[in-house]
């Protein structure tokens, strides 16, 4: 997203940008997204739950989404929900494939199955799949995002932000479930906040209630042994409803995807009494939350904190904005897109 979005704005304010897309098609993992594009309601919520970010990049984010929201609207992009469902945040759900296509249009020259070793603005994806592999997890983004752009800004000396051990992600079902891209977003297990989370060997995962989005609560998981887990569930966390369905339903498109749906008693350990099911998922990662250093222009800066010289990073390659804790990457994308090509090009 964040690639397309700087292009389409540089074309805006008169530049000719061309766009180098590693994949074989545009979008990234933005085309495999629920597409909700949002922020906190609060300065201080976003703040309190991302205490190690970056407060100058919270705050260019958090000031500058809703513009960038209605320019999306304003080129054309169908919105699907005008607003976020939650009441902590504030947003819109857009349609993932109609996003995509009205952003390539805006960006125009988009070459695909292209590299550039010489690129102005950074964006591609961060680092997902490998540190999808690092760490043997289920990788629930586009195949592209290798760490590619990190190591070409790496290699002119750029810096990394904190949090560089941090990421995004979801319980997934676990194997055998099959899973492929089309099950990213409706086989997501979102239910662990309300559910006993217990490990391969039967110890609990202590579950934060603050952590209403259970980033940490899947970090957690990718710690324990196998990075599986299993959420157990009782008869009034199935009737809970999660986004537009409810737990239980949630749990049967695990089961029709192959995967492990059990009563406890069946658990290979002996398991706390008072619960329905059993459900067997594993740590996805949908995006890194470290990556490279910038500030507030989008400049990728150096070891010491010094801009490099015409090399800029939007997106997910961009690391530091929500450390701690998790705010929208689609919303990273689209702000600090917007911010990288103003910085290059010069404000309209």
């Amino acid at each position: 997203m964040a690639g397309l979005v700087a292009a389409a704005r540089a074309r805006e304010l008169g530049a000719r940008p061309v766009v180098h897309e590693k994949g074989s098609r545009p979008g990234g993992s933005m085309l495999l997204s629920s597409c909700v594009v949002w922020r906190h309601r609060e300065w201080e919520d976003f703040r309190a739950e991302c205490s190690t970010g970056d407060e100058r990049l919270q705050r260019t984010l958090f000031e500058r989404l809703d513009e960038g929201i209605a320019w999306l609207e304003s080129l054309g992009a169908t919105v699907l929900v005008h607003g976020t469902g939650n009441e902590r945040t504030v947003g819109k759900r857009f349609d993932p494939r109609s996003l995509t296509e009205t952003l390539v249009r805006a960006a125009g020259d988009v070459r695909l199955e292209s590299e550039s070793s010489d690129a102005t603005i950074l964006a591609t994806g961060g680092f997902a799949r490998r540190f999808a592999e690092e760490r043997g997890l289920l990788l629930r983004a586009n195949p592209w995002s290798d760490g590619a752009g990190l190591d070409l800004a790496r290699a002119r000396g750029a810096g990394l932000s904190a949090g560089i051990d941090e990421f995004y992600g979801r319980a997934m079902p676990a194997p055998p479930a099959l899973i492929d891209e089309a099950g990213f977003v409706p086989l997501a297990q979102l239910y662990g906040r309300w559910s006993r989370v217990l490990d391969e060997a039967g110890a609990e995962i202590v579950h934060d209630p603050s952590d209403w989005s259970e980033t940490r609560l899947v970090q957690a998981i990718a710690g324990r042994p196998g990075c599986r887990a299993w959420y157990l569930v009782d008869d009034r966390t199935l009737r809970r409803p999660v986004r537009e369905r409810t737990v239980a339903q949630a749990i049967e498109a695990a089961r029709a995807a192959g995967g492990a749906v059990i009563p406890p008693e069946d658990l290979p350990f002996e398991a706390p009494a008072g619960y329905r099911l059993a459900v067997h998922v594993q740590a996805a990662v949908t995006h890194t939350i470290g990556g490279l250093r910038i500030d507030d222009r989008a400049r990728v800066l150096d070891t010491e904190g010094a801009p490099i010289d015409g090399l800029f990073a939007a997106g997910a390659e961009a690391g530091g904005i929500s450390t701690g804790g998790y705010a929208s990457g689609l919303a990273a994308a689209l702000v600090f897109g917007r911010v990288a090509a103003e910085t290059v090009c010069g404000p309209r």
